[in-house]
């Protein structure tokens, strides 16, 4: 299956679903978005979530969005099915799930919400970064594929370097990152880049880990009018870890606008072999 699309994208392309009737969509994994085993969990997770958003029973826009990868996905096609759980006056909750060979090696749940004005302030504070243009472009990695598809600037705590020269926290990574080539923000390209941070094990340690995440949950703080007002400008990353211990860390992460919104945070927890 090529990686192409209606709008050309290869992100859209690798999260395109093809509706099946009722509550069950068709989709293909995307060679672009392939990861060291199986592909890219941010594009799955985008890829859930679109079944979620091209439902005709959607209410809203998304809220929160938790994905458990209980298995490595396999290159090829894939079924997932999206089914309302229960609908209250302004939010909606959902069960997806992508099905493979008769297995569910991945499964979310999402909340759709009717977003109201209301009283709002951000107790974070906007991570120091200089402007994007003053940041070189990193290469991607040679271990994931799915790197090249964005444009990441980092400020600190880029894999390679030690615990020492990322600055601040020993785990802490501050970016500058959009898709490549440059793409409209919306939530699929949101959710798939809470999940583009490269795993805090990688800063911590010297020598290479391998690691996967278990389950990621998106907390979705800007509605459809505020991530298209941003249109495909960088967003600002930061994330951390806080615990490693028997072979699972936790790792959490921030999304702000260069006008210093915070649009989404994310918290995973990452599984690791020695």
């Amino acid at each position: 299956m090529q990686d192409i699309s209606s709008s050309g994208h290869v992100f859209d392309a690798a999260v395109a679903l093809t509706p099946q009737g009722g509550n069950a969509y068709a989709g293909h994994t995307s060679t672009a978005y392939a990861n060291m085993v199986g592909p890219f969990g941010g594009a799955i997770g985008a890829t859930l979530l679109n079944a979620v958003m091209l439902h005709p029973e959607r209410l809203g826009d998304p809220l929160t969005l938790t994905v458990n990868f209980a298995a490595p996905i396999a290159d090829g096609p894939f079924s997932v099915t999206a089914r309302v759980m229960r609908t209250n006056r302004s939010t909606q909750h959902w069960m997806v799930e992508l099905q493979q060979d008769g297995q569910s090696p991945a499964f979310a749940t999402a909340i759709t919400a009717v977003r109201r004005d209301t009283w709002n302030e951000t107790d974070a504070d906007f991570p120091l970064a200089p402007p994007p243009a003053q940041v070189a472009q990193s290469p991607a990695h040679p271990r994931a594929a799915w790197t090249a598809c964005y444009e990441m600037r980092f400020i600190s705590g880029m894999p390679g370097e030690t615990p020492q020269d990322a600055g601040g926290h020993p785990s802490e990574t501050r970016l500058w990152i959009r898709d490549q080539p440059p793409r409209p923000l919306d939530f699929l390209s949101l959710a798939a880049i809470c999940d583009a941070f490269y795993p805090r094990i990688l800063l911590r340690r010297p020598t290479w880990t391998p690691a996967g995440t278990v389950a990621l949950t998106t907390y979705f703080h800007a509605d459809a009018a505020q991530l298209q007002a941003h249109g495909d400008a960088p967003l600002l990353g930061a994330a951390r870890a806080l615990r490693y211990s028997k072979g699972f860390f936790d790792q959490s992460a921030e999304v702000w606008t260069p006008g210093g919104v915070l649009v989404a945070t994310s918290h995973q927890v990452v599984y690791f072999k020695e």
